[in-house]
């Protein structure tokens, strides 16, 4: 297998998902007001505000994990694609349909964390880029 061009599909496809996410958050898509309501989160504006922050930090992640990819910042949106698809179900009002259908959106980040070498080395390497020869 070429994990080369593997890395390639999951970075493309990582950069796609925050690039479609962040794009209706800077969109103030309506239907995702609901998912503040647990944090008592209710005023329209104050969730516009919030989305176009999520928007823009969403963008940022699509063009740094095809560009600079750094384990922090990937492993970051593992962590927000779990959080976000857990708005759904159990937190949020929809079936748990909803959470299992974005398995993908912390799932492809996380493969992509530890192909770029996951937990190994320190902390401070994860907010290094990935090295240039990472596979034999």
């Amino acid at each position: 297998m070429n994990t080369k061009k593997m890395e390639w599909i999951l970075r493309i496809a990582v950069a796609g998902e925050f690039l479609g996410h962040g794009m209706f958050a800077l969109q103030g898509k309506t239907s995702w007001f609901v998912y503040f309501k647990p944090f008592g989160i209710t005023n329209p504006e104050t969730i516009v505000k919030l989305l176009v922050l999520v928007g823009a930090v969403d963008l940022l992640l699509a063009l740094l994990v095809l560009i600079r990819p750094m384990r922090i910042a990937i492993l970051w949106m593992a962590v927000w694609g779990l959080f976000t698809a857990m708005l759904r179900w159990p937190i949020g009002p929809d079936p748990v349909w909803d959470f299992l259908e974005r398995w993908a959106n912390w799932g492809a980040p996380l493969v992509l964390f530890m192909m770029l070498g996951g937990w190994s080395g320190s902390v401070r390497e994860w907010f290094k880029p990935k090295p240039k020869v990472l596979y034999n």
